[in-house]
């Protein structure tokens, strides 16, 4: 059932999760699902953000487990940010179309962070990673344009 769940999901519309540059789920306006994302690089796991630190960044509402983290997001966004908006890697590469990225399966590759919808996704993913990024980084620009 999960396989069919997550074969309906990458084969909807790029309308159905992409109206932002940063993917937020539907019903919210928290990257990452409110993980801390400078934490995937400090503390080499996802740590749920806190309400008291936060900043707003493309659109979403950015949570982060400590002041100096969202310190050091507010100075460089774009290095802590994940790729693709924090939409599936996979995704964005092998399908050219948009799907969530689940906080819970990242991975960094030469300081990026990446997400994958989830872990049987991820695992395809990493079969051929490299590939796979230079194939999502092709495809990213005319997504979001």
């Amino acid at each position: 059932m999960r396989k069919l769940l997550t074969a309906f999901l990458l084969l909807l519309s790029p309308l159905s999760f992409a109206d932002d540059e940063i993917y937020t789920g539907i019903f919210s306006s928290k990257a990452l699902d409110g993980y801390d994302t400078v934490a995937y690089f400090s503390q080499n796991k996802p740590v749920k953000g806190s309400k008291q630190f936060t900043t707003e960044y493309k659109g979403a509402d950015w949570y982060f487990s400590t002041e100096t983290n969202l310190t050091l997001f507010v100075n460089n966004p774009e290095k802590y940010a994940p790729q693709y908006g924090g939409y599936c890697a996979w995704a964005v590469s092998a399908k050219n179309d948009f799907a969530p990225g689940d906080p819970l399966q990242w991975t960094i590759v030469n300081n990026k962070l990446y997400l994958n919808y989830d872990q049987d996704i991820k695992n395809l993913w990493e079969t051929k990673r490299d590939a796979h990024i230079q194939q999502a980084d092709k495809n990213w620009p005319q997504l979001i344009n």
